[in-house]
């Protein structure tokens, strides 16, 4: 109770202290409440599946590093960790499945084979749980990725396996964005490029450009699903080619009315993803983002609140662009406590967001109208020291969740009582 009376109080006078900035710390916190994140399933067992007993190593320009114990050894465990997961998270927040992640009940059941049947019992607890799901196809991790090609495939027949693997997968996300009564989400990438620098750049992006036109021919109702491409710089074995850059997937989206995901460690590490905001939305109606943290190459390690994250969240912000941003999350540890990770990143993700909702964007405006640069850039150093820890743990507190450092002995709790026991 102690700690419940100071929380308020500090929220008491923080509002106060925002107010004088001309920032309505209220609305801010009712602006945050209508953000959900799309959590990643795969955090819980570093990207290896169900498809078989034992989960294929990711593979495909994805690297898992570590091996603490406690991931997930089956679909029963994940659910668990991410309803743990949840709980410590104010807001309600979505799932994001990747396909290798359906119950196969011990079939060998292929890619291209796949249906809404292996994924029921996800949409079942969804439903449980008052969730939505995200979804997206699994190119990677495969004997017929192996060499690093997939949909820009030279064989027909490979290619036509990837073909039908992903049109599958937009008929499984038609099926949850049906049952849910919300969009699911269906986002591509394919890990498709060379090591060296090919001869033949041409050929695989045209091969690229048909196999997309065959999987997007048919048409679903978008109140059921959302189509979006996800490009990348380079990733491991495709360092000098990678066949869906983000000026191919760019071009392609909005010739095709789809949706672009930019993936905060798919870019050059001095590239800001935040100044693509208010650029790509001038002339797409969405944008989905996969927030992640690079570390001099995308390594997806777990997202902090640094200055790169602060600084994308506020461009959504200012950008008006809330209701349009999708906010997915995207990174894998295993080199640490996997419940930690998740929540590490999405609380962050989230302080990041109220941090930008909290900034003195009237005062800041009118500065630079006058250009009276000065003043835009002192207001920006003194509103860093506004008192965003009491917001935020006021929003924690009034959503029922652990608020200051608390959630981290809930997670220690966990892993005594349950991860421990995995072996």
């Amino acid at each position: 109770m102690a700690r419940e009376t100071l929380t308020r109080k500090r929220y008491d006078l923080a509002r106060e202290q925002y107010a004088q900035s001309g920032v309505d710390t209220d609305e801010a916190l009712r602006a945050l409440s209508t953000v959900s994140l799309s959590l990643h399933c795969w955090q819980g067992d570093d990207v290896g599946g169900f498809e078989r007993p034992e989960a294929l190593l990711a593979g495909g320009g994805i690297q898992v590093t570590g091996n603490y114990p406690g991931k997930a050894r089956s679909v029963e465990e994940l659910r668990m960790d991410l309803l743990k997961v949840y709980s410590l998270l104010p807001g309600k927040h979505r799932l994001n499945l990747h396909a290798s992640y359906g119950e196969f009940g011990g079939k060998q059941i292929d890619r291209d084979q796949i249906s809404a049947e292996q994924f029921r019992g996800w949409i079942a607890w969804a439903k449980q749980h008052g969730l939505k799901l995200d979804f997206n196809p699994t190119c990677f991790s495969h004997p017929k990725s192996d060499d690093g090609f997939t949909l820009s495939h030279p064989q027909p027949g490979i290619r036509s396996f990837w073909i039908e693997h992903v049109k599958r997968c937009r008929e499984i996300a038609v099926v949850m964005g049906k049952e849910q009564s919300s969009p699911c989400m269906h986002n591509l990438w394919i890990p498709d490029g060379s090591k060296d620098a090919p001869v033949d750049r041409w050929s695989p992006r045209k091969r690229l450009r048909q196999s997309l036109d065959e999987i997007y021919a048919v048409a679903y109702p978008p109140a059921l699903i959302k189509d979006s491409v996800e490009s990348k710089l380079f990733g491991i074995g495709s360092e000098a080619f990678v066949v869906g850059s983000h000026e191919f997937y760019l071009a392609y989206a909005l010739a095709n009315k789809k949706i672009v995901c930019l993936d905060m460690g798919h870019f050059h590490p001095t590239e800001l993803v935040a100044d693509k905001i208010s650029a790509i939305l001038q002339f797409f109606d969405e944008v989905l983002l996969h927030v992640s943290r690079g570390v001099r190459w995308d390594s997806d390690h777990v997202v902090i609140m640094n200055d790169e994250l602060r600084s994308l969240m506020e461009e959504i912000v200012r950008s008006d662009a809330l209701a349009r941003v999708h906010i997915a999350l995207d990174y894998f540890d295993a080199s640490l406590n996997r419940i930690g990770a998740w929540v590490t990143g999405a609380r962050s993700t989230l302080k990041a967001l109220l941090a930008a909702l909290l900034e003195p964007r009237s005062k800041l405006r009118e500065a630079e109208d006058r250009n009276d640069f000065f003043s835009r850039l002192a207001l920006q150093e003194e509103a860093k020291l506004l008192p965003l820890g009491a917001v935020w743990d006021y929003h924690c507190l009034t959503a029922g969740v652990s608020a200051g450092d608390d959630w981290i002995d809930v997670v220690r709790g966990y892993e005594t009582e349950v991860l421990s026991k995995r072996k």
